[in-house]
């Protein structure tokens, strides 16, 4: 990939999501790894979109991120239940940067 793209990725990753640069890799999950959830999710994905001028019009947020939570609380409850099961789906910085390349984020860019 593209190692201008993906730093000035990474910039607005680190800006966006509040986090070390050293997080962020290709394969950071931005939910899991990085945080950003719920209604974050939404404004970060927003502001990505109009960064980068990457069309997310056709993304589904939703089948990707699940509602702002405590994550103490979540992983407290996945040890008291045994269930750590993901139902949604992964997003990663690697897809937003062929975003980026592609002009648009959707299913067919995240799953090529």
């Amino acid at each position: 990939m593209n190692n201008e793209i993906f730093n000035k990725l990474k910039s607005f990753v680190v800006k966006h999501a509040a986090i070390d640069a050293d997080e962020v890799t290709r394969e950071a999950q931005i939910e899991d790894h990085l945080g950003v959830t719920g209604d974050d999710a939404v404004d970060f994905l927003l502001a990505f979109g109009k960064s980068f001028n990457v069309d997310i019009s056709k993304f589904m947020a939703a089948e990707y991120f699940g509602p702002e939570r405590n994550v103490f609380l979540s992983e407290l409850g996945k040890l008291i239940t045994g269930k750590n099961k993901r139902t949604r789906k992964i997003l990663t910085v690697g897809h937003l940067e062929k975003a980026i390349i592609s002009g648009r984020l959707d299913e067919e860019i995240i799953n090529s």
